[in-house]
């Protein structure tokens, strides 16, 4: 008969180590935690021990302080939940700043000390609620901001809404059961000039080193004051602008970088002319960008922009409004090496003639994208100012075929050619024009339907096998091709798509 511990009394192993005091005894840390705390209440209960006075006229007996107990120590050290406690704010902002941008947000979430240290290592922000900077707030969260962008903090937006308006310069919400909006920005879903001007007051008095400002709706007198109170300022975008609010930019002396959005379709309308932009070409001399967007200037702004702003090397034009006459005035921009044009309906429609263009001496770079090249007059005009540009991209332009392109062949210096969403364009185009590019070494055909391998002709392959670098996807079966070359999937599968794809025939396979 089996031996039973339970018949004589006995425990069993098991048993004993369910006991709770031998559990107890093996968690030490929860242990020492616990007698930790119960010495700690016993020296804060205890009266610390007077002197004992002895009769008789015998010697007092002093009683010894006790020796410190490391062991105590070092449980105490162990009790510190937040270690960080123990750094200086400037050791931890260093640490904070090697974080990636992306923990942002969870590291101001640990405390109310990270949340300020957090702040200060933010040096851009978009404000989207005009309270936070009337009241002053946003220097107790962000002291040591140089980029602020209030345009969206300009707008009302209704509470429970559902619609919201997109476009390339602003986003915005619309209150649907309101009539007459349309999408529509007017008076009442902006802020007044005179309370943005008080705005922009507040923000440079807080931040006089601001270097990247954009703004909406301001006046003269807001600008004016910009200029005063920050003197290294470099960038500006200026939302609904036009000639008078001009006036006060012309005290920004060490701009560098402007954007100017006048008239925006669907949305606003300012005017800005020669007279603005004439007022801008005096003031900002040290400009080197300059972006005018919506802008209904001609000859007379854009000569006066090349005469006084001598360091321009990139100007960009986008939903241009430009009276006729004004393409020979890019001439005077002795110093300009990039031209773009983004979402223009046209180039110029009366661009004079040949003699009197003249051309941009140091041109390098000429970017077309969004455009209607409908006009082959205005098109050859445009090439033959820049003809010697290094760089021609042209992506997604309407209207742009052979005809157009021939006028290219001017450019014979061009490096980098890079032709996207041209579906007009053929083979016969590219052989037109490509011969006389002598200094050609980078090519890029994406997405022109009409260009097909097929009509590739023995002297046009040579030259391309002569360049340095070459993508070749007009169209989707070239691009299937190249995602095809090197692989086996067209001989694993030729039974069964024999009737569909001739996979033999495909280059590359």
């Amino acid at each position: 008969m089996p031996f039973s511990p339970e018949k004589f009394g006995v425990e069993s192993p098991l048993q004993r180590s369910r006991r709770w005091s031998n559990l107890w005894l093996k968690n030490k840390k929860v242990l020492n935690n616990v007698l930790f705390n119960v010495r700690l209440q016993k020296q804060q209960s205890s009266p610390k021990q007077p002197i004992q006075p002895q009769p008789n006229n015998q010697k007092p007996i002093y009683v010894s302080p006790k020796k410190p107990n490391k062991a105590q120590d070092f449980v105490n050290s162990q009790c510190v939940i937040d270690k960080t406690s123990l750094l200086p704010d400037q050791i931890l902002l260093q640490i904070l700043s090697k974080l990636p941008k992306s923990q942002r947000n969870s590291n101001s979430l640990v405390s109310k000390r990270w949340l300020n240290l957090q702040g200060r290592l933010v040096r851009s922000i978009k404000v989207l609620d005009w309270d936070f900077l009337k009241q002053g707030r946003i220097f107790y969260r962000f002291p040591n901001l140089v980029n602020i962008d209030i345009v969206n903090g300009c707008l009302f937006s209704p509470r429970n809404c559902s619609i919201l308006v997109s476009n390339e310069v602003l986003t915005y919400w619309i209150d649907s059961d309101k009539e007459g909006s349309c999408g529509l920005l007017n008076e009442g879903n902006l802020v007044v000039s005179s309370d943005v001007d008080l705005g922009l007051k507040i923000l440079v008095n807080g931040y006089p080193n601001l270097r990247k400002m954009a703004v909406m709706n301001a006046s003269e007198m807001g600008l004016l004051n910009v200029a005063e109170e920050c003197p290294i300022l470099q960038e500006l975008e200026l939302h609904r602008c036009n000639d008078q609010v001009l006036r006060g930019i012309g005290a920004c002396s060490n701009l560098q970088i402007l954007k100017l959005i006048g008239n925006v379709e669907g949305l606003y309308g300012s005017v800005v002319s020669d007279v603005g932009l004439t007022i801008l070409a005096q003031g900002c001399s040290r400009l080197v960008k300059l972006e005018l967007s919506g802008c209904e200037g001609g000859f007379e702004g854009i000569k006066a922009i090349g005469q006084c702003c001598l360091m321009l090397e990139e100007l960009i034009l986008a939903h241009h409004r430009m009276e006729d006459g004004w393409l020979p005035a890019l001439s005077y921009c002795e110093n300009l090496k990039t031209l773009r044009f983004l979402s223009c309906k046209s180039i110029d429609n009366s661009p004079g003639s040949d003699e009197n263009l003249g051309f941009c001496q140091a041109i390098e770079r000429l970017h077309l994208e969004k455009c209607q090249l409908r006009d082959k007059r205005s098109v050859r005009a445009l090439f033959r100012v820049c003809q010697g540009a290094r760089e021609i991209v042209v992506k997604n332009c309407w209207g742009f075929q052979d005809d157009m392109f021939r006028v290219a062949a001017v450019c014979r210096r061009v490096k980098y050619l890079s032709l996207e969403g041209c579906s007009l364009l053929t083979v016969e185009g590219l052989e037109s024009v490509l011969p006389s590019c002598l200094e050609l070494q980078s090519l890029r055909v994406i997405s022109c339907n009409n260009i097909k391998e097929s009509e590739v002709t023995p002297a046009l392959s040579t030259l391309f096998s002569s360049l340095k670098e070459l993508r070749w996807w007009p169209d989707t079966k070239s691009s299937l091709s190249s995602a095809l070359a090197g692989t086996s999937l067209g001989k694993r599968g030729h039974r069964f798509l024999k009737k569909t794809c001739d996979w033999k025939s495909l280059p590359g396979i």
